[in-house]
């Protein structure tokens, strides 16, 4: 059996003080997950529970390579979050047995095309050309997290050009790691290599070529690139 092309390169991001990559299987996004955040957008965040949406494999950035301005938009949003990876999985997971799925963390950027994103939500259309694109998911290396699974109050904060506009802490998730593992497996399978942006605090923003953007979550990492031209 052979291939009609060559396969493309299976999408993986590296792991912290070890020379293996984590191979990614699926990306999932947790949308409207700070209580803050979702009042900066303009809802309520006691009113439904968070949206769970997707981008591809291949959107990963790793090793804090430069990032193209997404093509068909003016206005491109950065939203810093905690990405859960996951070392296992299965469907329908019990609370209880969700953490035990975790591998490891990182952070992540969700790059946003917002005028997209908005003139979908106005039409009632899905978010997929305004979350999937290319070069959608800036990553930073995973950090194992061994036995010691709960991160508790750790600080996640972005900078822009130096400037600090994202600043909070994970307790400030609406919905905990456990939470999203166990309420995601009711629609998906979850499995090995499977990674989830857990969505982001209030601040975000509009980036343009040039910029130059950090973020860092305690304990966990820390990432750094800049916006080139399209």
């Amino acid at each position: 059996m052979t291939y009609v092309f060559p396969p493309a390169p299976i999408p993986s991001v590296p792991i912290k003080g070890s020379r293996q990559l984590f191979a990614v299987n699926r990306i999932y996004c947790v949308g409207q997950n700070y209580g803050d955040h979702v009042r900066e957008m303009g809802g309520d965040p006691k009113a439904s529970p968070p949206v769970f949406f997707s981008k591809p494999a291949n959107s990963v950035v790793t090793e804090n390579q430069n990032v193209n301005y997404a093509l068909a938009t003016d206005n491109l949003h950065y939203e810093v979050e905690l990405v859960v990876a996951l070392g296992t999985g299965g469907s329908n997971i019990a609370f209880e047995e969700a953490m035990a799925c975790v591998y490891g963390y990182a952070v992540g950027i969700d790059l946003t095309r917002r005028d997209l994103q908005n003139a979908a939500k106005q039409d009632g259309k899905p978010w997929d050309i305004a979350k999937g694109f290319d070069k959608s998911a800036p990553i930073s290396a995973i950090t194992p997290c061994g036995v010691e699974k709960q991160l508790g109050n750790a600080r996640i904060t972005l900078s822009l050009n130096g400037e600090t506009k994202q600043d909070s802490s994970l307790n400030e998730m609406i919905w905990s790691v456990a939470e999203i593992i166990a309420e995601l497996s009711r629609f998906f399978e979850l499995k090995a290599g499977d990674l989830l942006f857990t969505g982001t605090p209030s601040g975000v923003s509009g980036v343009k070529v040039g910029d130059h953007i950090e973020a860092e979550i305690a304990g966990v990492g820390e990432i750094a690139f800049s916006m080139v031209e399209k």
